[in-house]
């Protein structure tokens, strides 16, 4: 009797245990708190101009991981707003107008919204945002064929208010070769930066724009490296030891990039934080894609012109049909970077929004950030820790990068 009565009570052990993992003590929440929490890397702009969705939404149905509701419930104090051309749809011609497009898109929810959120181009304005408790809305481009090969646009993009640029999306440009492409045989590789795109980092140090290496190949980071006079980050990056995907970075980039003094936000991404996920994703990746193709020829024969939300649909229903890891695989990482770099170089980069709903158990939108906050309490990270890899690690980063472009500016006026 006791034997059954023990086997009926594991489910019940089991549910307790996973209720304590996603409650947060009042201790992690006054920790949140007392943080002002960056996130580097949110796609919610496509949302903006595709779906006409407003931030100040509250709808209980949204699907959405950013909402201002959502930032609020989480203490999200600043959040990066991607402005990305996907270029599998807008034509190579568009790429600059499209991301005009979605520049504009962010200023005018900051319009709509004056009294809760605003646009920062600063340390100093994200700080003046958090005084006023408002969301300070800020822009990085995720992608150089943005740039349409033309640096004057690089300077364009800085004066609209863009702080920082990934050199390459998943596709390798004119300048930057991507991890995305890099063993396509089809495409055309320049190993690493080409020239002028050595010249286009020296050009985002001067500007004081931040130079993003996720997403590029391995090669074209250590060019970056090489050449930055700044701090570098990666707006949102796991680690390749953990989770062995090539948008990961090596234990060596770790190091490097805390050499550098930068920054690596870990992707809340479930393929670049779990491996068995991963590898259950890159089993059903030959479908999936086969599906989204079909889909979108299907609307084209209909007349309609697809857009990356039609494949979107798709590919959430793909990644529906694999079990989410637990919210210890997100920490894992945070934690390796931590032990690699150092706790002075990680931070988070969601990619909110820009997942199709992939993201650990119990991380299903912003407000649910404290619980970050009460699974490294649990690891035993003090308060002081947690606060700078919720935030204050990236401040430390921007706030280096505003210098060296004031200096460079300086010394090219003499």
């Amino acid at each position: 009797m006791w034997n059954l009565r023990f086997f009926l009570i594991l489910p019940l052990l089991a549910l307790a245990a996973f209720s304590q993992a996603q409650t947060v003590s009042p201790q992690a929440r006054a920790v949140h708190d007392s943080a002002l929490v960056i996130d580097t890397h949110a796609d919610t702009p496509q949302r903006f101009l595709d779906e006409n969705f407003d931030i100040g939404s509250t709808d209980p149905n949204d699907h959405g991981n950013i909402s201002l509701d959502k930032a609020k419930a989480g203490n999200l104090g600043a959040e990066f707003f991607s402005i990305w051309v996907d270029p599998g749809t807008v034509s190579k011609d568009d790429f600059a107008l499209h991301t005009l497009d979605l520049i504009d898109s962010v200023y005018e929810q900051a319009a709509r919204h004056p009294d809760r959120m605003m646009m920062a181009f600063s340390v100093d304005d994200i700080e003046r945002a958090h005084r006023e408790h408002k969301l300070a809305a800020l822009m990085g481009i995720e992608g150089g064929h943005s740039l349409e090969n033309d640096i004057h646009v690089l300077r364009d993009y800085y004066r609209l208010g863009v702080r920082y640029m990934t050199l390459s999306w998943s596709n390798t440009n004119e300048f930057a070769d991507s991890s995305g492409d890099i063993n396509d045989p089809k495409v055309a590789h320049h190993n690493g930066l080409t020239e002028g795109g050595k010249q286009i980092v020296l050009e985002m140090n001067r500007l004081g724009m931040l130079v993003d290496i996720s997403h590029v190949a391995d090669k074209t980071f250590w060019d970056a490296i090489a050449v930055t006079k700044a701090p570098v980050i990666a707006s949102h990056s796991s680690a390749r030891a953990l989770t062995n995907h090539p948008r990961n970075m090596t234990d060596d980039m770790l190091r490097a990039v805390a050499k550098n003094g930068g920054v690596v936000q870990v992707n809340f991404y479930n393929a670049f934080i779990d491996e068995t996920y991963r590898k259950a994703d890159e089993a059903q990746a030959k479908d999936r894609d086969a599906a989204v193709k079909a889909y979108m020829e299907k609307l084209k024969s209909e007349g309609k012109t697809p857009s990356y939300l039609d494949a979107e649909r798709i590919e959430r229903e793909w990644a529906d049909k694999i079990p989410r890891p637990p919210l210890s695989s997100l920490i894992d990482h945070i934690d390796h970077i931590a032990k690699v770099a150092g706790v002075d170089h990680v931070g988070i980069g969601s990619d909110f929004d820009g997942v199709n709903g992939a993201t650990p158990q119990g991380i299903d939108s912003a407000a649910d950030l404290p619980k970050i906050t009460q699974a490294l309490l649990d690891r035993g990270y003090s308060a002081d820790d947690i606060r700078k890899i919720l935030g204050g690690n990236f401040l430390r980063v921007f706030t280096e990068a505003e210098r060296v472009s004031r200096e460079m500016q300086s010394t090219s006026q003499q």
